[in-house]
């Protein structure tokens, strides 16, 4: 992103959390539950595909595409929003802002062997236990621990 469009955002945020939107990838493996975490390409840690609003399309359609561009997921949307957490968007100009991620379900397929991302990013699939302990927003880990149940 453009050092300009991430100046926009921060004047754009006054008061308010800009918004993008998630993927939560699922799949069933020996009965449980397990979710595709990806790491950010600035710090490595563990989170979620999401990404900015794309004109003309969905919030859910923007976390499918996000799912597909960052993990290379194939499948389809799983239902309805189910929740939001919120993190501090790193703006790389020694900056941070709170951002809120809507979290739409994605029912994962398969997984491409070649991704627009590939190069950028690991993956790896998780139980949703363990998925819950690496991240490191508390609200997007209790929505993990939500999928146990």
């Amino acid at each position: 992103m453009k050092m300009e469009h991430k100046l926009a955002l921060l004047r754009a945020a006054e008061g308010a959390e800009p918004v993008q939107f998630g993927a939560l990838c699922t799949r069933r493996k020996a009965g449980a539950v397990e979710v595709l975490l990806i790491t950010s390409r600035d710090t490595g840690r563990w989170v979620v595909p999401k990404g900015w609003a794309m004109p003309g399309r969905s919030g859910a359609e923007a976390a499918v595409i996000e799912a597909w561009e960052e993990a290379g997921v194939v499948g389809a949307l799983g239902g309805p929003s189910t929740g939001s957490f919120v993190y501090q968007k790193m703006l790389g100009i020694g900056l941070s802002m709170p951002c809120r991620v809507q979290l739409y379900p994605v029912r994962v397929e398969r997984l491409a062997a070649d991704w627009p991302e590939k190069g950028q990013r690991r993956r790896k699939w998780f139980r949703v236990q363990k998925a819950a302990k690496l991240v490191r927003e508390p609200e997007l880990a209790a929505l993990l621990r939500a999928l146990a149940r």
